[in-house]
C-alpha cells in the first residue's frame, strides 16, 4: 500500500546518514510500519539514546502537487511549536536538498491515540480531548504573514480566498492527473467551491493550522495516571490558514467543532471559535478539500478499500450539496 511514495534504504545507509549529522555512531535501526507517506526509521545511537530518521520520498514518487517537497513545511514547524507548551519530538538535524531529504527527531515513546483509545476510561478520553483542544489554540496563536502552503510558492498568496481557491485547484488538477474516481466532474467541484468562497474572505490573519490531526498522530504515554499526551507528530501537512481548518482533521468524518471537551480545552486557551453562518459554510469547505485528498490519494497511494472510498464520497457529497 505505501510502497508508491515511501524511500528505501538499506540499513547500512540509514545508520551512515545519521552518523554524518549527528556526529555520532549508530548501533541497531529499524524501520518502523507507520505512515504511508515518509519512511520512518527507529535508530539507536552509541550512548543509548534514540532519535527517528524521515526520509522524504524520493524524486520520481506519485504525489499529489502540494505534497511536493512537503518535508520543508515540517521543518519549519518544529522551531514554529517550540516554547509554546505543544509536546513534539526535538528537532536535531533537517536536510532539505541533496539525493536523500531527512529530518531527525529525538524519539518519543508513546503509543498512536488511534491504537490506544479502548484502553482509556471515559474520563481519561475527555480530560485528554480537552488539553488537545489546549494544544490546538496554542498552534493557533502562531502567525504568519502569508497564507497557504509555506514551501509552495503557487499555493501561497497575500489572502486566505486566493491560496485557498490555489490549493483546491492544484487538488483538481491532480484529479485529472491521476484519474481520480470523483463523483462529480472536477469543473463542477471547482464551481461548487467558489460558490461559497465568499466566506473565505472573513479570515483576515493567517495561523498555524496543522491539519493532520487525526488521532495516529497523537502519541499517548499511557505509563501515568492520568494518561497524557506525549507528543503531536507528522506537521508536514501543515498550512498557515484559517484555524477552523484544524476543526476537520481532529474528526474526519464526525464534528469536532461540537465536541463540549476539545472545546472546552480550547477556549481556556484563549482559542475563539464561533459557529456563525459563515464559519459553517467555510467547514464545509474544508471537509471538501480533505475528503478531495483522501479520493485523488487513492490511485497514486495503491489504495484499494471500497467501503472507505465510499465513505469519504459520501462525506463529499454532503459538503457539496449542502
Amino acid at each position: 500500500m505505501d510502497a508508491h511514495t515511501k524511500r528505501r534504504l538499506p540499513e547500512a545507509e540509514v545508520n551512515g546518514l545519521v552518523h554524518r549529522a549527528l556526529g555520532r555512531r549508530a548501533v541497531a535501526a529499524r524501520e518502523l510500519g507507520a505512515g504511508t507517506f515518509a519512511a520512518l526509521w527507529r535508530v539507536r545511537l552509541d550512548d543509548g539514546c534514540e532519535v527517528v530518521l524521515k526520509l522524504s520520498p524520493p524524486a520520481d514518487a506519485a504525489l499529489l502537487a502540494y505534497e511536493r517537497d512537503i518535508i520543508r513545511t515540517e521543518a519549519l514547524f518544529y522551531p514554529l511549536a517550540e516554547g509554546t507548551g505543544v509536546p513534539q519530538p526535538r528537532l536535531l538535524h533537517a536536510c532539505l536538498d541533496g539525493p536523500v531529504p531527512h529530518l531527525i527527531m529525538t524519539a518519543v515513546e508513546g503509543i498512536p491515540w488511534s491504537e490506544a483509545a479502548e484502553r482509556l476510561a471515559e474520563e481519561e478520553s475527555r480530560q485528554l480531548r480537552a488539553t488537545l483542544g489546549q494544544y490546538v489554540a496554542a498552534l493557533h496563536r502562531i502567525k504568519g504573514t502569508e497564507f497557504g502552503y509555506p514551501h509552495l510558492p503557487g499555493m501561497r498568496a497575500a489572502t486566505w480566498k486566493e491560496a485557498f481557491l490555489a490549493m483546491v485547484d492544484g487538488l483538481l488538477a491532480d484529479a485529472v492527473r491521476f484519474d481520480a474516481d470523483l463523483p462529480w466532474p472536477a469543473g463542477e467541484i471547482a464551481r461548487a467551491v467558489r460558490a461559497g468562497a465568499g466566506a473565505l474572505d472573513e479570515v483576515t490573519e493567517p495561523a498555524l493550522v496543522h491539519f493532520d490531526l487525526w488521532p495516529g498522530n497523537i502519541l499517548l504515554d499511557l505509563d501515568r495516571r492520568p494518561p497524557r499526551i506525549a507528543a503531536l507528530i507528522d506537521h508536514e501537512r501543515a498550512f498557515w490558514g484559517d484555524p477552523l481548518a484544524d476543526f476537520v482533521s481532529l474528526d474526519v468524518y464526525g464534528r469536532a467543532e461540537h465536541d463540549p471537551d476539545l472545546l472546552r480545552g480550547y477556549r481556556q486557551a484563549g482559542g475563539r471559535l464561533e459557529l456563525t453562518g459563515g464559519a459553517l459554510t467555510r467547514l464545509a469547505l474544508y471537509r471538501t478539500y480533505l475528503y478531495l485528498i483522501m479520493i485523488i490519494e487513492e490511485k497514486p497511494r495503491g489504495f484499494d478499500d471500497a467501503d472507505r472510498h465510499d465513505r469519504i464520497v459520501k462525506g463529499l457529497l454532503e459538503q457539496l450539496i449542502r
